[in-house]
């Protein structure tokens, strides 16, 4: 089937192109607009409230979120039972009061191995408490070495008597 010529189509057009411009008039006609539900002292009330909590609540999450972030290095380096977790903890209030500059150092050193450490010591991480396992190992050889010396004193004085 053939398309009607183009000034037919054209014509047909003209008769719909009023009703367009009224539904377009009408639509696009303000009617009284506000800009608020609220109107008078209930509007201001609602403005006077959100303003206090924007000045007290926005700083106060802020200073905790900032300083949550800047512990994050203390809690890695415990977690990984680093043995300069003290120092590292130091490192990271140190950068609260520096305003942050310190703390990438901070995040760097609680995510390293320590060498020295480990060539003084034998480990890279230390126990819970604090001591490192080299420490612990002479005080329970000791004791067993005591244990033993006393278990070998009494075969002996058994065997003399």
């Amino acid at each position: 089937m053939k398309a009607p010529p183009l000034h037919r189509r054209s014509l047909s057009l003209r008769g719909s192109l009023p009703a367009a411009l009224l539904l377009a008039g009408v639509t696009l006609h303000p009617a009284s607009a506000h800009a608020s539900f609220l109107h008078g002292d209930a509007l201001d009330s609602l403005a006077n409230g959100i303003a206090w909590v924007a000045i007290i609540i926005a700083p106060l999450i802020g200073i905790v979120a900032f300083w949550l972030v800047h512990i994050l290095p203390e809690k890695i380096a415990e977690k990984r039972k680093h043995p300069q977790a003290g120092a590292i903890q130091c490192l990271c209030l140190l950068s609260l009061a520096f305003g942050g500059l310190l703390w990438p150092i901070a995040w760097l050193w609680a995510y390293t191995k320590p060498v020295l450490f480990r060539m003084a010591y034998g480990t890279d991480v230390v126990e819970p408490h604090g001591t490192t396992p080299s420490e612990e190992k002479p005080a329970s050889e000791v004791e067993q070495l005591r244990a033993r010396v006393a278990e070998l004193e009494a075969q002996t004085k058994k065997g003399k008597a």
